[in-house]
């Protein structure tokens, strides 16, 4: 009996060696902690975790369903968002209004699209920390309510303008007579008579080496068809003001925009504009080219 009681007790020893090898270490109770207690008989089926989530019919496991229902998204102050009005990549007629708006405050220096872009975005941006509301860069209720206060509703010209500079204030010797102001900082050409702007154009002026001249001309004359004699290039449109430089139309500045210059002359892109202001100047009429 002794010896049987001894196999016993080096069997039961052995397993207990077998079963730390295997993993288990005491908690601070003593009791094992961990799920391996040794090797399962053969006749019981292996033990398996439970499955993470409910397979679906077609094989594939479901995900788990939330613990909590989904927060509605919120701003850093804990409020709701608000939903945006108008954002990024938008095309429609309210986003030229916007545009329009924001040219009015000198936020936006460009002739509205209609296209609500990265320039659009840094618009309202400025506007937005200018006014203290959060910089989104999209149109919020809040931010077009505000826009709408402190703007008035855009011209059809300001809407659709005919330049696609803006127009600079002119200058004090354009605001009498019949004149050519033309505007080195704005880079536009605007035709007045008695202070009002009758017709307005985007121009292009000469290099540092080839300057356009200051000051004030007058039409010395014109020619709808000519060739430079200096430089053989064609010059459309020529209206002549101080020795040799005019405002023409330049193919030019209408393929490569302000990538190039002139000889000093005033270029103009628009063809049929400058066709139409062609015919309405006279020799004599007073020419204003300013900063």
């Amino acid at each position: 009996m002794k010896r049987y009681s001894s196999v016993v007790r080096r069997v039961v020893l052995a397993a207990a060696a077998v079963a730390l090898a295997a993993g288990c270490t005491p908690d601070a109770s003593g009791a094992g902690t961990g799920t391996g207690t040794g090797p399962a008989p053969s006749s019981a089926a292996p033990r398996t975790s439970a499955p993470s989530s409910t397979p679906t019919t077609d094989g594939k496991p479901s995900s788990p369903a939330p613990s909590a229902a989904t927060p509605t998204p919120t701003s850093s102050t804990g409020t709701p968002a608000p939903k945006p009005l108008m954002g990024d990549g938008d095309e429609n007629e309210q986003v030229r209004e916007l545009q329009a708006r924001l040219r009015q405050l000198d936020f936006f220096d460009r002739a509205p699209t209609g296209f609500y872009g990265t320039m659009t975005a840094g618009a309202v941006r400025k506007f937005q920390a200018r006014r203290g509301l959060p910089e989104t860069g999209s149109v919020d209720e809040t931010t077009w309510q505000t826009l709408l206060s402190v703007t008035r509703k855009p011209t059809a010209d300001e809407l659709k303008p005919s330049t696609t500079n803006k127009l600079d204030t002119p200058d004090p010797r354009c605001m009498t007579g019949r004149v050519l102001c033309i505007s080195k900082e704005s880079r536009t050409l605007a035709w007045m008579i008695d202070g009002k702007v009758v017709s307005s154009m985007d121009v292009r002026f000469g290099s540092e080496n080839t300057p356009t001249r200051e000051g004030l001309f007058k039409v010395e004359w014109k020619a709808r068809e000519w060739t430079s004699t200096i430089y053989h290039t064609p010059m459309p449109y020529a209206m002549f003001f101080s020795r040799g430089q005019a405002v023409h139309y330049s193919a030019d500045f209408a393929a490569r925009g302000y990538a190039g210059a002139s000889h000093g002359c005033v270029n103009v892109r628009d063809r049929a504009k400058l066709s139409a202001l062609f015919d309405q100047v006279k020799v004599g009429d007073k020419v204003v080219v300013h900063w």
